[in-house]
């Protein structure tokens, strides 16, 4: 986070940052003042592209293109760092042809985006010294997201912006603790530390934690929707998580809710899932807990229990205690630190991460041990794989295309005064004050068109279902293109959006849906 204030150029892809992450946006301005350049690429005009010094207006679902086009002007126009390529990288040759006919002028007919626009923001990443970029769902919700990261992987390894201060690909990580959700293996293919369960030193190292395991790979969210539908999951534990606002696919998500046997779940306030739970497990808020968050620069800090769990909710490491308890399993926790004491002998990231270590300032992963000082900045000298792999990302359509039946791209996200999907802050009257509602934003050419007025209610309608919300008419989103906050149950925009997914993660489309838009009747 502090990098960003000392960049002396900032790419901003797929990320409404002042909006979404608006400590990050402050490190921006900060930037700004020190007289850094904005690059922004987006299909609609947020704040920052007012304090930019470029725009570039992408059509939804074609970051990639964009990406590779500007691979194809640093190597034709011989911008990169070739030292770094030499000595740090391999597979450049197969890279380098893959992007020979990714010109800008091929790329503008796929993203809209002027081809001297793609060649500006390729010559000034490309000769800044310390260019860094930053990205959110914005580029990973789309059927191209892995395809793009690692285009975005390409690009800082070819300038040689890795693995030095202001530098790098950044992903600003939504939620306070999504960065150690991951870490602890809230996904489905690893164990914690990004451990595969496949190595034979991480059996070895989880079986002496916790005895004879089975190492399987689990399944991701909409596998596990899909299993609910076919009837072979016949259980399941949402926590703190809200899927039927949330998820893709409203309709489906809602029918699967209804036909799992049995279902928990466990937050803090009631949600629109929660009228589905058989069992709710009130858990408690950060107020009433001890344990750590790791935030969006891998930084492991110490929250501290400032009163006890009011009425029947309990801690979330407690709750899941008990049921391994309760199931048979020879497990009995006693608070978060020894919790991190076993964190410490499994996952080496963390292996010198210890509560005693963090009382006053967080350390950074990785940090293996008890006498190290944590890392600030990752891939410093040498990548943890050894060289960095230049990877071949060719450009293909998947899912949602405009029709004459949908002739709208449907793209959502935040606004500022409302969080996801409203659990905590609708509760709150003066930030509900201020967005009550939902809403479309639709650009003016397009709302004359079909005779939109501002604030009229209007019907949008994609192959899942449909929702009625107020027209907001502004020259501020590319014409073609409508744009939905997915806060509210009202209006919830992900009752639009489907199943098109990344064929390599799996993660679904959110940001680029087909669409048709009227007046409502």
């Amino acid at each position: 986070m502090n990098d960003i204030s000392d960049a002396e150029l900032i790419m901003v892809i797929g990320s409404n940052t002042t909006e979404q992450h608006p400590l990050a946006s402050t490190r921006i301005f900060e930037a700004l003042e020190k007289g850094a350049e904005l690059y922004v690429i987006d299909p609609r005009m947020i704040r920052l592209t007012d304090f930019s010094h470029g725009h570039a207006i992408i059509e939804p679902g074609t970051n990639l293109p964009m990406i590779n086009a500007m691979i194809h002007v640093i190597i034709e126009e011989n911008l990169m760092d070739e030292e770094f390529i030499r000595n740090r990288t391999e597979n450049f040759e197969e890279m380098k042809a893959s992007v020979v006919d990714c010109t800008p002028e091929w790329a503008e007919a796929i993203t809209h985006v002027p081809a001297d626009t793609i060649r500006l923001f390729a010559r000034k990443y490309a000769t800044t010294d310390k260019a860094m970029i930053l990205f959110t769902m914005g580029v990973t919700q789309q059927t191209t997201g892995v395809k793009s990261i690692r285009a975005l992987g390409n690009l800082a390894m070819l300038t040689g912006h890795v693995g030095r201060p202001s530098t790098g690909i950044n992903p600003l990580r939504g939620q306070n603790n999504v960065q150690g959700a991951g870490d602890m293996a809230t996904l489905p293919d690893y164990l914690p530390g990004y451990q595969r369960p496949e190595w034979p030193e991480t059996k070895d190292r989880f079986t002496k934690a916790w005895g004879d395991i089975s190492c399987l790979r689990g399944n991701t969210i909409i596998d596990m929707f899909n299993l609910m539908e076919e009837g072979k999951m016949k259980a399941a534990i949402i926590v703190g998580e809200n899927p039927v606002l949330s998820d893709p696919d409203q309709l489906h998500t809602m029918h699967c809710l209804e036909k799992i046997p049995f279902l928990v779940v466990q937050d803090i306030f009631m949600t629109e899932t929660s009228q589905y739970a058989d069992v709710i497990l009130p858990a408690a808020s950060f107020l009433e807990r001890d344990g750590t968050y790791t935030n969006t620069d891998r930084r492991v800090q110490l929250i501290r229990k400032v009163i006890e769990p009011v009425g029947n909710c309990r801690p979330d490491w407690w709750i899941i205690n008990e049921l391994m308890k309760r199931i048979g399993m020879d497990v009995d926790y006693k608070s978060p630190s020894e919790i991190m004491d076993e964190i410490n002998e499994t996952t080496n990231i963390y292996g010198g991460i210890t509560h005693e270590r963090i009382q006053e300032v967080g350390l950074q992963w990785p940090c293996p041990t008890k006498d190290h000082p944590g890392t600030p900045i990752l891939h410093v000298g040498e990548f943890i794989r050894g060289k960095g792999l230049f990877t071949v990302n060719d450009f293909e359509r998947i899912g949602d295309q405009r029709s004459e039946e949908f002739p709208f791209f449907l793209t959502t996200g935040r606004v500022t005064h409302q969080y996801h999907t409203g659990t905590m802050t609708r509760k709150v009257w003066t930030l509900d004050r201020e967005y009550p509602h939902g809403f479309v934003e639709i650009n003016t050419k397009d709302a004359e068109d079909l005779g939109i007025k501002m604030h009229q209610e209007v019907r949008i309608t994609s192959a899942r279902g449909s929702i009625t919300a107020p027209a907001m008419v502004t020259d501020r989103i590319k014409e073609k293109t409508v744009f939905v906050p997915f806060h509210f149950a009202e209006s919830p925009a992900n009752r639009l959006t489907g199943q098109n997914l990344d064929p390599i993660i799996k993660i679904p489309a959110l940001k680029v849906s087909a669409v048709r838009i009227e007046v409502a009747q």
